[in-house]
């Protein structure tokens, strides 16, 4: 698994190790002491969501903090997601400043926020 950190601080790419062959591809997609090791963050995932969009649809503006902050994975299965970060934090050496990535199913590159 490779980790690059964007230019927002806590938004990093992910980018797994894909095995394939002719019956298909087997990867791991979350490693959490590996990303530890890259990032020096320690995460404890919780919860596991899966949505499907038709195409056109704009999804998932999100925006926690305090108790209900929550990190993010997101990752494509099918198809392609223009997937946008803007920094609200305020006291951010990047506030108000955005990173965007194309994620797709057929680079299985991730996207944690």
């Amino acid at each position: 698994m490779q980790v690059e950190e964007t230019y927002l601080k806590g938004c990093f790419v992910i980018t797994p190790k894909v095995f394939g062959d002719d019956r298909g591809y087997f990867y791991e997609s979350f490693n959490a002491k590996k990303f530890e090791e890259l990032t020096g963050l320690s995460v404890n995932f919780v919860q596991d969501n899966l949505s499907k969009s038709s195409k056109g649809v704009l999804r998932g503006l999100h925006f926690q903090t305090g108790v209900f902050a929550q990190a993010k994975l997101v990752k494509v299965v099918k198809g392609k997601v223009l997937d946008v970060c803007v920094d609200l934090r305020t006291e951010s050496e990047t506030f108000g400043k955005h990173f965007s990535i194309v994620l797709d199913a057929e680079k299985h590159q991730q996207l944690f926020v």
